[in-house]
C-alpha cells in the first residue's frame, strides 16, 4: 500500500457537555515529524489517546496510508506510544525492556536480540543491554523508553510529552537525538507538548489547539512569523499585541497605534479596509534602541537579565508597553526615557 501519511478527519470528542475535541481535521505527511503544540485542556492529549485507540470518537475517521483505523482497538494499530513517564520496569534489564514486546508478539529469541541490538546502536546505547533502569540516567532512559516503543516498527509513533521530566541542557541534548532518530527511520512522529522551544526545534509541521480546535497548522516558520490571529501570537513566542486602526490598506499599510505618535508602517497590506480596527504584532528581538522609521518614545518600566539577553519593558503612552530583547550590555534603570524602533518588515496586521 503506497504510503499517504495520516488523516484525521472531523473528529469529535465530548464529555458530557465538554467537547474535548471539535471537528478536528488533520493531515500529516509520511515522514513528518508532527508537533501538536496547546495548554492545559487545549485537547492535545485526548487528540494523541484517539490516535493510539485509548479514546474512542464520537464522530470522524482516524487513516493511516487510507487504511481506517478508528475503530480498531490498541493492540492492533500499527501505532505505538511512548509515555512521558517512560514506564520502564524496574526488575527488568535495559534489554529485556527494549524487548519486552518482541517476545509478548512471539517473535524467535535470536531474531529478538538482533533487533534489540539495533535499536541499542540507534538510540547510542550500545553496552548498556544488561543494566537495570535504576542504573541510568533520566536522558538514557528516555532514550530506552525510545527504543521500546519504535521496536516492533511502528508507521506512528506517538510522543506524549517526553522531555518534561528532564533538565534544560538534557532537553536541548535529547531534542537533537530524537530528530536524528526520526530523520533515519522516516517513521511519522506525532508529539505533543506545551513547551514552545520543544515544538519549534522538532517539527517539521507544527499544529497550535486551542479549546479543541486547531488553531492554525504549518512549518514552524509559517505559524511563528504569520500566526493566524493574536492568541496564536502571544502563545507562540509571547509577541507584542497593540489595538490599531487603519489608516492606509497599502501595501505598505500604515496604522495608528494608541500611544505612538506617528503612524506604524507595516510591510504588507492591511487585511481590512480604511478605518478598521486591528491589531498590530512585532516580536520582542524585533524591537531596538534607538531612532528608525518605524518608532516609539517610552519609559523602562521594568528589565530582566536573562543570561543571553536583557527582557525590558518598555512603556508607552496611553498605558500601552512593548517588551524588547536587547543585548546583555549596559543596564537601563526603570524610569530611563528611551526611543525604541523596527523594521516595517517585521510587522504583523491581525483581524483577530
Amino acid at each position: 500500500m503506497a504510503a499517504t501519511g495520516l488523516r484525521i478527519e472531523g473528529v469529535w470528542k465530548r464529555y458530557g457537555a465538554v467537547a474535548a475535541l471539535r471537528g478536528v481535521s488533520l493531515t500529516i505527511a509520511p515522514g513528518a515529524f508532527f508537533v501538536l503544540l496547546g495548554g492545559s485542556g487545549s485537547g492535545k492529549t485526548t487528540l494523541l489517546r484517539a490516535l493510539a485507540g485509548f479514546v474512542t470518537p464520537d464522530a470522524g475517521r482516524l487513516l493511516l496510508d487510507n487504511e481506517d483505523l478508528t475503530g480498531l482497538p490498541p493492540h492492533r494499530r500499527p501505532v505505538n506510544m511512548m509515555f512521558q513517564s517512560y514506564a520502564l520496569f524496574p526488575h527488568m534489564s535495559v534489554a529485556d525492556n527494549i524487548g519486552y514486546g518482541l517476545r509478548r508478539a512471539g517473535m524467535d529469541r535470536r531474531a529478538a536480540a538482533a533487533r534489540v541490538a539495533e535499536l541499542l546502536a540507534l538510540v547510542r546505547l550500545e553496552g548498556y543491554g544488561p543494566r537495570r533502569p535504576d542504573m541510568l540516567s533520566g536522558g538514557q532512559q528516555q532514550r530506552v523508553a525510545l527504543a521500546r516503543a519504535l521496536a516492533r516498527r511502528p508507521r506512528v509513533l506517538l510522543l506524549d510529552e517526553p522531555l518534561s521530566a528532564l533538565d534544560r541542557t538534557l532537553r536541548e541534548e535529547t531534542r537533537a537525538e530524537l530528530v536524528a532518530v526520526q530523520r533515519q527511520l522516516g517513521t511519522i512522529f506525532f508529539l505533543v507538548t506545551h513547551d514552545q522551544d520543544e515544538a519549534l526545534g522538532l517539527a517539521t509541521q507544527l499544529g497550535v489547539m486551542r479549546d479543541g480546535e486547531l488553531a492554525q497548522v504549518g512549518t514552524p516558520r509559517q505559524v511563528y512569523d504569520h500566526p493566524a490571529d493574536r492568541q496564536v501570537a502571544r502563545f507562540l513566542g509571547g509577541a507584542n499585541i497593540l489595538p490599531a486602526r487603519v489608516l492606509a490598506v497599502g501595501p505598505p499599510a500604515l496604522l495608528a497605534v494608541d500611544g505612538m505618535a506617528v503612524p506604524v508602517q507595516a510591510a504588507m497590506a492591511a487585511p481590512a479596509g480604511v478605518g478598521a480596527p486591528v491589531w498590530l504584532m512585532l516580536r520582542p528581538q524585533h524591537v531596538r534602541a534607538g531612532a528608525g522609521l518605524n518608532q516609539a518614545q517610552g519609559t523602562v518600566a521594568e528589565e530582566t537579565y536573562l543570561g543571553e539577553a536583557l527582557s525590558r519593558t518598555v512603556r508607552l503612552g496611553e498605558g500601552s508597553s512593548l517588551r524588547m530583547l536587547a543585548p546583555p550590555g549596559a543596564s537601563l534603570p526603570p524610569g530611563t526615557i528611551v526611543t525604541v524602533s523596527w523594521d516595517s518588515t517585521d510587522v504583523r496586521v491581525l483581524l483577530a
